[in-house]
């Protein structure tokens, strides 16, 4: 006697979870992106707007960013920060790799965890707090050293910047293969040219985030900042702060338009930079 076949039952699968196919999920995404970008675009067309007002739209023109690229105190301000950005960001991203070295690419040692909770610290402790501790420090050695240039705004922006290019480069090294460095010393390199040859270019794409972090941290901060600066020390946010206080014109909008402009030239650098690497 034959067997019966039976009809194939339903497709009992089941599919992973996803969380696109919730419901709600693209209103809630379309309402978060407006939250997000609405204000920065707003920010921009109004820094075209002819008329004295930031509300109401007088027509286009680049008149606030000529009435910016003549003001000599922004300019003044925009090298200073500029220059402060890059140095504070240049010796932390060094100081965050040779940490992210040494918690990475040695042997579990007791104390580990508590290293790693001393190098992320300035992200866990109030920013307001870390500007007044700094303020006290750096008062007491003003008083000693009779200094006050710009050594102490790079300094405490270097502090605070140095978990921002330790995370980024951390996580690099931690993604990486260790069979190339091990044959580098299987082949009789020293650490420092294995490190050299084999590590580093590899580590090249995380060195190169965690700087660009840490340079766009630096850039925009203003807590420390107001807390460390000495008279005459303005950077352009601490300016931009100044004059909003005073009288809000559509020339902020055009500095704050320019101040975008090269976040977005920096990520777009780094990304071409990286992808090329790979």
């Amino acid at each position: 006697m034959a067997e019966s076949v039976q009809p194939p039952g339903p497709d009992k699968r089941i599919r992973p979870f996803s969380v696109k196919r919730q419901t709600g999920f693209t209103t809630v995404a379309i309402i978060c992106f407006v939250a997000l970008y609405a204000p920065i675009l707003t920010l921009v067309v109004f820094s075209f707007n002819a008329g004295e007002s930031i509300a109401n739209w007088g027509g286009f023109s680049w008149r606030w960013y000529e009435a910016a690229w003549a003001n000599e105190q922004v300019k003044e301000v925009s090298v200073r920060s500029l220059v402060i950005a890059s140095c504070a960001s240049a010796i932390a991203t060094g100081l965050a790799t040779m940490a992210a070295l040494g918690t990475t690419r040695t042997r579990p040692y007791r104390g580990l965890t508590a290293v790693f909770v001393v190098i992320n610290q300035p992200l866990m402790v109030p920013e307001i707090v870390s500007a007044v501790a700094l303020l006290i420090f750096f008062a007491m050695i003003k008083i000693a050293t009779g200094y006050t240039g710009l050594g102490y705004l790079i300094a405490a922006h270097t502090a605070f910047c140095i978990p921002f290019a330790y995370l980024p480069i951390r996580a690099r090294l931690e993604s990486m293969d260790l069979t190339l460095e091990t044959a580098a010393a299987d082949l009789y390199a020293t650490p420092w040219k294995a490190f050299r040859r084999v590590t580093l270019p590899l580590l090249w794409p995380g060195i190169l985030a965690g700087a660009m972090l840490a340079f766009v941290i630096s850039l925009d901060d203003v807590v420390i900042t107001e807390f460390v600066k000495s008279a005459g020390q303005d950077t352009l946010p601490t300016y931009m702060l100044g004059q909003l206080r005073r009288n809000v014109t559509p020339e902020m909008n055009a500095i704050s338009t320019a101040f975008l402009a090269l976040s977005i030239g920096l990520v777009t650098i780094f990304f071409f930079l990286s992808r090329r690497r790979k």
